[in-house]
């Protein structure tokens, strides 16, 4: 057994080609880089670890950031190097984080208790899985409830013209379901009214990109029909979302909600915007979702939502948007 000699900040140990990491008490968005970092140094090594072991018998609470740095790890060393990984003494309140994301089955875990545990750890693991107020908060709950309930009768009301439109210009279904990722990156279908034609996933690679970074966008895109036009800026399409708001995958005020691909080339940081539900409307929606075409724009409105969040600020934010909707110039393309 022996000290890992290197520039990481994190406790590592080789004994004959195992390498253990023992992660901190905390792994939030403090500590991402200089995990990320180790990680990296790790997986240059010559000749290559026959094992990385991720001791987290020390850590009593991960966020998405922690999510995020695990998913990018693992898969440098698991998938790029071929070296099995596997996370070990996995606490209760990392491991409610896991399995509230959907990737507890992507990770190899061995819960053996280890000598390491901090003396204090039954008192702390109860620490809620859930990071922000917001998504603690009863009262945001109920308000989504009713306004889900309020909003789904009004699609009730109008679902027969919507569809009537839709199917005459474009024959096919009249809902388009898009995975999405919610609350520490929790994979769910989020629901539109179809505004573009049946293949327009296929055509995706043909039509240009106007924005910058993660997010796609074109003003032109010839493949929305005339009806989806009308739907985008008068943000009819997104009337089905109340349907994920009533199922708790979604808020009616949040963070964008991300794709998989998007959140796949996330760099780890940015896994914060993912500590909060995805909301049908936000500061993004509010600040001219449209006109929005950088990345790291989006990134700063839904970390300022994030920090100014309180029931009061949820209800500007609701107000903002009923009168942008209503404003002519406003809407999505």
């Amino acid at each position: 057994m022996q000290p890992f000699a290197s520039n990481c900040h994190l406790p590592v140990i080789v004994i004959d080609g195992v390498y253990l990491v023992q992660t901190p008490p905390r792994l939030t968005v403090e500590v991402v880089t200089a995990f990320k970092h180790c990680w990296e140094t790790l997986c240059r090594q010559d000749p290559l670890p026959r094992r990385i072991i991720v001791d987290m018998g020390r850590t009593v609470f991960m966020d998405s950031s922690g999510v995020g740095v695990l998913v990018r790890s693992i898969s440098l060393s698991q998938v790029q190097n071929n070296i099995e990984t596997i996370l070990w003494s996995v606490n209760p309140q990392p491991q409610t984080v896991l399995e509230v994301s959907g990737l507890s089955q992507f990770f190899k875990v061995d819960n053996r208790t280890t000598a390491i545990i901090a003396a204090d750890l039954q008192a702390q693991a109860n620490v809620s899985a859930v990071t922000h107020p917001s998504v603690r908060s009863r009262w945001k709950r109920l308000i989504d409830i009713v306004g889900a309930i309020v909003g789904l009768a009004i699609t009730a009301l109008l679902l027969p013209a919507i569809a009537l439109a839709i199917r005459l210009e474009s024959p096919g279904p009249i809902f388009f379901g898009q995975m999405r990722l919610g609350l520490t990156g929790h994979p769910f279908r989020m629901w539109k009214f179809r505004s573009m034609v049946v293949n327009a996933e296929s055509l995706k690679d043909q039509i240009p990109n106007q924005a910058s970074g993660a997010i796609f966008k074109n003003e032109n895109d010839p493949r929305i029909t005339r009806v989806g036009r009308f739907l985008r800026r008068t943000s009819l399409d997104e009337l089905p979302q109340f349907w994920n708001v009533l199922r708790g995958e979604m808020s009616l005020v949040g963070t964008r909600p991300p794709t998989p691909q998007e959140v796949g080339i996330y760099e780890v940081p940015q896994w914060q915007r993912l500590d909060v539900k995805p909301g049908m409307t936000g500061e993004w929606q509010v600040n001219g979702r449209s006109k929005v075409r950088n990345f790291e724009d989006i990134i700063a409105l839904d970390l300022r939502y994030q920090e100014n969040w309180s029931l009061w600020y949820d209800c500007q934010l609701i107000a903002k948007t009923i009168w942008i909707i209503f404003n002519k110039n406003s809407g999505a393309v």
